[in-house]
Formats: structure tokens, sequence, C-alpha cells
């Protein structure tokens, strides 16, 4: 972590963990629920994830103990930190939130919380972007302006096999009315205004999915972008091989695993695509 101000995030964040430990992010894990067995979300296997899910086992989620994150700010505090930066999980999308902010009211340096009002790589990026501003060795204010600069730039595009795991899970949001398609319409959906938003139906996977690199291209134009796909229980590279050959200007590209709380909510089959301007 920064010897000035430290930068702290959630499991949703979907960060690769070399990023995480380049940038000395600290990354707070999320609960996640299967059947009986409660754990951190990063220890559950995602395949036996997928399958219980497929096979009807309940899954269910819910934020960190704030001692979690106590335990990682004072690990901050004690590395040197003057202050910590801790940047979430939409608050409406998660009560992670809240956790973060109970934990910080026992810290004796000034910690941050954020709100980011979305997830995933939307979130990542912007955790990374004020990580490399702290490790630069820059004041708070500079800190907080490049995360919240490059959460406002971020989009986050998603493809679902299902709304079934949404309903369930209670954060369908608006994307309610998407509910009740034929079985081949496939749903698109962002993030916006914290929730999970429709953005279009389109029949079939393999049209819903090219749907979506045209959406992410057209996020992308011109300028210069940082993209992410995650994958969950599905394959990206058609996905990945078309954004290339569509974004003229493409930064870093990462191409990972969502989180496995993140997938226990938008269901097996699922894949997302974030665009974040570089700035």
């Amino acid at each position: 972590m920064s010897a000035h101000i430290a930068v702290v995030t959630d499991s949703t964040s979907c960060l690769p963990e070399n990023l995480a430990t380049q940038w000395g992010i600290g990354v707070v894990q999320v609960q996640l629920h299967v059947g009986d067995q409660t754990d951190d979300e990063h220890r559950f296997d995602r395949n036996g994830l997928v399958e219980a899910m497929r096979t009807g086992t309940p899954v269910s989620t819910s934020p960190p103990d704030p001692g979690a994150f106590f335990w990682t700010y004072q690990d901050a505090v004690a590395a040197g930190a003057s202050a910590v930066v801790s940047l979430h999980i939409s608050g409406r999308l998660s009560d992670t939130v809240l956790a973060a902010r109970e934990a910080a009211q026992q810290i004796r340096v000034p910690v941050h919380i954020l709100d980011s009002g979305t997830s995933s790589m939307s979130l990542g990026f912007a955790v990374v972007s004020a990580a490399r501003v702290a490790g630069a060795g820059g004041q708070l204010a500079r800190v907080l302006d490049a995360a919240e600069r490059r959460v406002r730039g971020s989009t986050e595009l998603i493809y679902v096999d299902t709304l079934e795991y949404l309903r369930r899970s209670g954060r369908i949001g608006a994307a309610q009315s998407l509910l009740g398609s034929a079985f081949s319409i496939k749903p698109l959906l962002t993030v916006r205004n914290g929730e999970v938003s429709p953005l279009a139906r389109v029949p079939g996977a393999r049209r819903a999915l090219g749907r979506l690199v045209d959406l992410a291209a057209n996020a992308a134009g011109d300028q210069q972008v940082d993209l992410a796909v995650t994958r969950f229980g599905s394959d990206e590279r058609e996905v990945v091989r078309r954004l290339k050959e569509r974004i003229p200007n493409i930064g870093d590209l990462l191409v990972g695993d969502a989180s496995t709380v993140i997938g226990a909510h938008i269901g097996p089959g699922a894949l997302s695509i974030t665009v974040s301007p570089v700035n």
C-alpha cells in the first residue's frame, strides 16, 4: 500500500490478483452462501458454484463483516498510511459500503468511503486509477478525483442468459421490465443510477453478444479506452476478437472471471464488457 494514502476496495471489483498486488490495493471479501456453506467469496470453486446454481442449490450473498474492513484499514495504518480511500460496489446493489462506513469510524486516520454507484471492472478500473495516483505520491484530493472521474466515464455492459438469478436475488432493479420475455430473447443490461437497468432485448445468444460488442464500440468511439471482459461460465473468445476488430484505440485489455458474488446474481452463461476511457 502507499506510504501515505492507502486504497481499499471489495471483491466485487473483479480485480485480478496481480493488479491488486502490484498497486498495493486492499481487497475485502464479500460473503457467499451456497447451501449450508458460508465463506469469503474467493474460497469457493467457480465451477462448483455454476453447477450448484444450475441444480437449484440455494445461493445468496452478504456484505463483509465490518471487522474485515477494520483490520484491512488497521493494516494500512500500520504500514504508514495517513489516510485511506475505500471504494465500493453501489449501495443500491449491496450494503458493503455501510459495513465499510461502520468500520471507518473506529480508525484513527481519515477513511474516505466512496459509493461507486457501479460494480465489476467499472469499479476495478477506478480503484486502480486511485492507487496509481496514490502510489505516485498524489494528494488526497487527486486520489479521490482520479477515482470519481473514472467511475463517471465508465460503461458497464452485461449479457445474461436469463434474468431469473437477478430476480431471485432482488437485484433486478429497472430490468424488471424485461421479465416475461420469450426464452430465446436475451437481455442486455447496464448499471445506471446505481442499479441494474435494461438496455435491449435481442433474439438469440449470438446476436445478443454481437449487439453487446456494438454497444461497447459505440461507447468507446475514437477515444483511448481500457477494456475488461469478465465471464461467468461463458466463453469470451469471440467477444474479445470482435472488440479488438471494432475498437481502434485500446489501452489495457483485461480478460478474466467475474467475482463469484457477481456470478451468483447474474447467473451461469453471463458475460460483461467494461469500457473505461483513459483519463
